[in-house]
């Protein structure tokens, strides 16, 4: 028989259960995040070599801290950092590279990812919203993940990168697989998986590229290779790899902020009924339903020297696992934590990260968020959650839905 996990009231999750892989905590981390705070913020993760911070003050400390890096060969081996040291043949993307490389990286990609160039997108993610609504409309019932939250940042993605709207179903597969890097206990067929979908992308990504250098268009991909800093520009494998951050950031996390969102609000009728009321609303409902249910939840960093963190001693090269997820729901920030509240006053949260390494993508992400809920909630004023377990996707770093069924038709009496 195999051994149960210890649930005793001494035990503290570890390892393992302390990941999307654990059904208990992929059900639902936040008891365990307040566990872990109650028993002492900084908890020290022997099992997968790490030190998990799950309190605000240490989080926010973390990633403002820019003497930090995140680049796994500075870590130290045998350490959870350490364990992403693979680069599969190319560099690292700009999300686990520090300054300069971090620095250069970034000023480039900026450049071809400004907020008037996001708020251009505007009209066109409106369309994109409504065809997809118009899709399932007069159905009972329909899948909100398959049918609206994934494919919608598939297809602005795609669209912004200028590619077929025939390989949208190929990305969506990818950024799966490419997101699953983050897994510290991959088995044999899972790592297959991703080697796989790597070298499916690449190689797309690679002729894409060569179209476009020898007739650039007006897509994200061209800007990057016309984007120049002082001289220096992208060369094709570091756009490969800028392209594969987008599809794994991009996509996976804007499907889980729109899908967290919509079962949070349809679990919370007044605070919807508050968004219906007052659409002007939606801005502050999306930072709560990231302040609330993140769907990023950890990320991590390497300290360059030692230091000390909630009074614990942290060497140099260790690694550092920021829980944002938990510092989103700290009591001694946030008044009844647990609580959502679209009208919340304080909805400042840590979704995106911080520092150096704040996410260039989150214009991008809180836009379709707000343009994509606000258009379900007005589309159908009778939305809700159909009797049906819940399924999460185990993918450790992130929280999401694999599916959702909501119901469109009025609950008869």
């Amino acid at each position: 028989m195999p051994d149960r996990p210890d649930t005793s009231p001494e035990h503290l999750p570890t390892g393992v259960e302390l990941t999307a892989l654990d059904p208990t905590f992929r059900a639902d981390p936040y008891p365990v995040f307040a566990r872990l705070r109650e028993s002492g913020p900084v908890h020290r993760d022997d099992d997968i070599k790490r030190w998990v911070l799950t309190s605000h003050d240490d989080v926010d400390r973390v990633l403002r801290d820019r003497t930090m890096a995140v680049d796994p060969r500075k870590a130290t081996p045998g350490t959870y950092m350490h364990l992403f040291l693979s680069t599969r043949g190319r560099e690292h993307s700009m999300l686990m590279q520090d300054a300069p490389a971090h620095t250069r990286l970034r000023a480039l990609v900026s450049k071809a990812f400004t907020a008037p160039r996001v708020e251009r997108l505007a009209p066109r993610i409106h369309d994109i919203i409504d065809g997809l609504l118009d899709a399932v409309e007069g159905q009972e019932s329909f899948d909100l993940i398959e049918a609206f939250a994934g494919p919608l940042p598939v297809i602005v993605i795609a669209e912004m990168l200028g590619v077929d709207a025939a390989d949208h179903r190929d990305f969506k597969r990818w950024s799966y697989w490419i997101g699953m890097t983050l897994n510290p206990r991959l088995t044999d067929g899972e790592r297959a998986g991703i080697a796989a979908a790597i070298e499916e992308s690449d190689t797309y990504l690679e002729r894409v590229i060569a179209e476009r250098r020898g007739q650039p268009g007006e897509d994200l991909i061209s800007a990057m290779i016309l984007a120049e800093e002082q001289g220096d520009q992208l060369t094709d494998d570091e756009i490969v790899t800028m392209c594969r951050l987008l599809l794994a950031a991009g996509n996976l996390t804007t499907t889980d902020l729109i899908g967290n969102g919509v079962w949070t609000l349809l679990r919370h009728p007044a605070e919807l009924q508050k968004l219906r009321d007052d659409p002007s609303l939606i801005k502050n409902a999306v930072e709560e339903i990231l302040r609330f249910e993140s769907p990023v939840v950890q990320t991590a960093r390497i300290p360059m020297k030692d230091l000390e963190v909630g009074g614990c001693p942290i060497t140099s090269g260790e690694s550092v696992l920021s829980f944002v997820a938990a510092a989103n729901r700290d009591p001694a920030v946030y008044p009844e934590p647990d609580r959502f509240d679209v009208s919340r006053e304080d909805v400042h949260h840590h979704s995106f990260g911080g520092g150096a390494h704040f996410c260039l993508g989150a214009p991008l992400a809180r836009l379709e968020a707000q343009m994509a809920i606000a258009a379900l909630v007005r589309r159908f004023p009778h939305l809700r959650l159909a009797d049906e377990p819940l399924d999460w996707r185990a993918i450790p770093a992130f929280r999401g839905l694999a599916g959702l069924r909501v119901v469109v038709k009025e609950a008869s009496a």
